[in-house]
């Protein structure tokens, strides 16, 4: 193997430096990449000079100074071993002492990856590869050899993070809280369709937060609700001013146990797409116009008054639909008492669209899980790894101000100045 110098002319620039080493590979017929190549020998040299720092600091001296002569303990040669890394697999050299009481930091005992490579299996997991996709993904690309359970054992690693996320303190007031779920397939005996409901909220300064995920078996109703909505006080939430979701059983109930004040808003999109479960394909649209006077009237009178025009155009063709609105018309009509900008925020679910969107692509990736934890490590996943370029975020607060002070104005005393 063609070896790098090891002391390079302190003169050189960091830019020189590269341009020499990778010349020097080039004339060499040394490769940048793979077996032997070039950022795996440069992996190594500064693995093995990083454990070299180590043991000087945990000795008090370094090699071959003489205040190391009787000092009661000293080097006592190396070990090899073989650690994954983002360059592939890389061979070191790892200092011991007699004593034996060196515990390297870089590359700890027992250890066979960096941190890198954890980081991009939790990356390539979150992203909906199955296991034995990140297994001949690594082996492809970076020849590591990492094994399906050693992929399953540093995703395990994510329900602790996990659990100190779905405890952690959350704000005293949330203007809006969205309510919805994505189903799973989960093998409990046989597999099975269980929903997994997630809270979002919409923060004082525009943020989006999810505040939790809870596995559902289908059957929940308000004493369910109720707990999970008391998690959530227990955690810090005083006050919701709205909440939106899609006519979950028994969430009205609960929330006006939690927070009496809050207003529960039955979600206007969902609304629609369940009424077009009831129509012909061919219809869709003709009862999309004929349902939009409804949810965009200037009034609940004005609402009501086109909906009657709704029924008596397609009430005896698709009765269940006039039944559906029916029946959702107490939680469909509040957002209709207020300004423009209030109704955007909650009319919208494009704001947890699109993080069900991520999720849903993770989840079909798997097929089904094996159990509820397995299900909800692999939502935690793609939730942590939604908007890492901090765009979006930033696209929704700059669309913030114009519903806060509708909020403010509407909600007068609830939004009180500290949360601004």
């Amino acid at each position: 193997m063609n070896e790098l110098p090891v002391e390079p002319d302190r003169s050189l620039t960091d830019e020189q430096l590269i341009s020499m080493l990778v010349n020097r590979a080039r004339s060499d017929g040394l490769q940048l990449t793979g077996e032997g190549g070039l950022l795996q020998q440069l992996t190594k040299r500064v693995l093995e000079s990083a454990l070299e720092g180590e043991i000087t600091d945990h000795l008090g001296y370094g090699r071959h100074d003489p205040a190391g002569k009787n000092s009661g303990n000293s080097r006592n040669g190396t070990r090899s071993k073989t650690v994954v890394t983002d360059v592939g697999p890389v061979e070191v050299r790892v200092p011991r002492d007699v004593a034996g009481t060196f515990e390297p930091q870089l590359v700890r005992k027992r250890q066979r990856r960096l941190s890198g490579v954890d980081e991009m299996v939790l990356s390539l997991s979150a992203k909906g590869l199955t296991h034995g996709e990140i297994s001949a993904h690594l082996a492809e690309v970076y020849g590591a050899n990492v094994s399906k359970q050693t992929i399953s054992t540093i995703t395990d690693k994510v329900m602790d993070g996990m659990a100190e996320w779905q405890n952690r303190p959350l704000d005293r007031v949330y203007p809006v809280l969205f309510v919805d779920a994505i189903n799973v397939k989960i093998r409990d005996g046989h597999v099975a369709n269980r929903p997994i409901y997630l809270v979002m909220a919409v923060t004082v300064e525009g943020h989006r937060d999810i505040l939790g995920i809870w596995a559902g078996d289908g059957g929940e109703g308000a004493k369910h609700w109720l707990a999970v909505l008391t998690e959530l006080k227990n955690r810090g939430v005083d006050d919701v001013l709205m909440l939106v979701c899609d006519g979950l059983k028994g969430l009205p109930q609960a929330v006006e146990a939690v927070w009496p004040r809050t207003i529960v808003q039955t979600c206007v999109i969902h609304l629609l797409r369940n009424s077009f479960r009831y129509a012909s394909r061919q219809d869709w649209d003709k009862i999309a116009r004929a349902l939009k006077p409804v949810y965009t009237a200037a009034t609940e009178e004005a609402a009501l008054e086109r909906f009657y025009e709704f029924c008596e155009t397609w009430g005896r063709k698709y009765p269940a639909i006039v039944r559906l609105w029916e029946t959702s018309w107490a939680e469909f009509v509040p957002f209709l008492a207020f300004d423009v900008e209030i109704r955007k925020v909650i009319c919208s679910t494009n704001a947890i669209e699109s993080v069900n969107a991520r999720i849903r692509k993770a989840v079909r990736a798997r097929g089904h899980f094996p159990n509820e934890n397995a299900a909800l490590k692999c939502v935690f996943m793609a939730l942590m790894s939604l908007d890492p370029t901090g765009q979006g975020r930033k696209r929704w607060t700059m669309r913030w101000k114009a519903p806060l002070n509708a909020f403010q104005i509407a909600f007068e005393g609830r939004l009180t100045p500290a949360n601004l």
